[in-house]
């Protein structure tokens, strides 16, 4: 573990206050849920809940299986984390940050498709003008944003009613399965 140096009481209600840099470099937002651990010497580790985590392995092949379908990269990601990535592509984005543009796309709760110049990074440092069209399908469960299902076409291939339409179900059906 590493110290921080600051040091924080526990209230009346058994309550701690998470310093704001330490929120702000890991971007723990208000509402986000955290998983509480204990070590073996005593300490406590809080960790951020990623409800699409737990399915990490069924991500990986429906990732697999929509990129093969699609014939392009095909991405699935919680809010902070490329989960799961399929296609010529997905070195490039497996268990990497994802964007702010791509976390504020998510929070739109719409799919967006972008082609041409307009097209966003997806993930923290990536050069998108290689991309030539990506959709991007939030996964919501109880109506919040929970990830984000995203295909890249790169090479002049543009993303057509047919990958938008599987794209929307996939999401669709990865928020499903969250919910039960």
């Amino acid at each position: 573990m590493k110290a921080t140096g600051i040091v924080r009481r526990i209230d009346e209600l058994g309550r701690i206050v998470i310093p704001k840099e330490i929120r702000r470099t890991l971007r723990i937002r208000e509402g986000d849920p955290l998983e509480i651990y204990t070590d073996r010497e005593g300490g406590i580790i809080l960790k951020k809940y990623s409800p699409i985590g737990e399915l990490a392995a069924f991500a990986l092949d429906f990732a697999e299986a929509l990129s093969s379908t699609l014939g392009l990269t095909t991405i699935i990601s919680d809010r902070d984390t490329v989960l799961a990535a399929s296609g010529e592509y997905k070195r490039e984005y497996f268990e990497r940050a994802v964007s702010s543009a791509l976390e504020d796309s998510m929070n739109a709760r719409t799919v967006i498709k972008k082609d041409g110049a307009n097209t966003i990074p997806l993930v923290s440092g990536e050069d998108s003008s290689q991309t030539t069209s990506q959709l991007i399908a939030p996964i919501s469960m109880d109506g919040q944003p929970i990830g984000a299902i995203v295909v890249v076409a790169r090479g002049g291939a543009i993303i057509g009613d047919a990958e938008q339409k599987a794209a929307e179900a996939a999401a669709a059906f990865m928020g499903k399965q969250m919910e039960q």
